[in-house]
C-alpha cells in the first residue's frame, strides 16, 4: 500500500508539471499569435491607405486630405478593415493612446467609421486649417472611445505615432511627431515599450510600415477628374 501510495503521488505529480508545462506553451503560443496578428493587420490597414479628400461643406468648398498625424492620434481612410478585413466598404481608420486598465500603463486601441466618399465626414468636420507648409488639414472632432472600440495592444508603458518626411531642399529623410504635410508620409513609425520588459515572452515592440501610395492626392488626374466636355 505504501508503495502503491508513493507511485500515485509520483504519477500525480508528474502530471501536474506536464499540464502546467503545456498550459504555458500555450499561453506564449496565443500571445505570440496575437501580436502577430495586430502586426498584420496593422500592415494590410497602412497598405490599404486611400489618399482620400473631404470637404466639410456640403457645397464642397476647400478639400483637404483625409490624413491626420499626431503623436498620440493617427487617421486615414482604408481598404481594410477589422469588420470586413479587404471585402467590405472603406473605414476612416481613428488610431488612440489611452490609458491603461486601472489606469497602468497605455493601450493602443482603433474606431471604425464608414467612409462613403467626401461628403460622409460632414457630421464630424469642424473645418479645414490652412499651414505654413502649403497643407490643409482637415479638421475632425475628437474621437470617443465606446463599447465598438478594439483594443490592440495592452500592457504598454509607453505608444506613440512618428511620420517620415523628406527635409525640404535636401535628400534626407527625418521622423516627425505631427504631420503637416501635403503628400502623405513615406512611413508611419508605431512606438510600443512593452509595461514589464520580459525577454523570456513575445511582446509587442516598435513597428515601421511603409506607406505604399502611389498617387498625389493634390494632382488631378484624368481617370478621377476628367475634363468637361465640349
Amino acid at each position: 500500500m505504501t508503495l502503491l501510495g508513493l507511485l500515485s503521488v509520483g504519477i500525480l505529480m508528474a502530471l501536474r508539471i506536464g499540464l502546467n508545462a503545456m498550459e504555458r506553451s500555450s499561453s506564449r503560443m496565443n500571445l505570440n499569435r496575437r501580436i502577430a496578428g495586430v502586426h498584420r493587420i496593422l500592415d494590410n490597414q497602412i497598405s490599404g491607405l486611400i489618399p482620400a479628400l473631404a470637404s466639410c461643406t456640403p457645397q464642397g468648398g476647400v478639400k483637404a486630405l483625409v490624413f491626420q498625424g499626431e503623436p498620440s492620434l493617427l487617421r486615414f481612410v482604408s481598404s481594410y478593415s477589422l469588420t470586413e478585413a479587404a471585402r467590405g466598404y472603406p473605414r476612416l481608420l481613428e488610431f488612440l493612446i489611452v490609458p491603461g486598465e486601472k489606469g497602468e500603463g497605455v493601450r493602443l486601441v482603433q474606431n471604425e467609421i464608414y467612409y462613403a466618399g467626401p461628403s460622409s465626414l460632414q457630421p464630424i468636420c469642424l473645418g479645414v486649417s490652412p499651414q505654413p507648409t502649403g497643407a490643409v488639414l482637415l479638421q475632425l472632432a475628437p474621437p470617443q472611445t465606446s463599447p465598438a472600440t478594439f483594443i490592440l495592444a495592452d500592457q504598454l508603458a509607453s505608444a506613440g505615432f512618428q511620420y517620415l518626411r523628406e527635409v525640404p531642399g535636401t535628400n534626407r529623410r527625418e521622423w516627425v511627431p505631427f504631420w503637416r504635410e501635403k503628400e502623405l508620409p513615406f512611413a508611419i513609425r508605431i512606438l510600443m515599450a512593452p509595461l514589464r520588459p520580459d525577454p523570456s515572452r513575445p511582446q509587442f515592440r516598435t513597428l515601421t510600415l511603409s506607406v505604399r501610395v502611389n498617387r498625389d492626392p493634390n494632382y488631378p488626374y484624368d481617370d478621377i477628374d476628367p475634363p468637361p466636355q465640349q
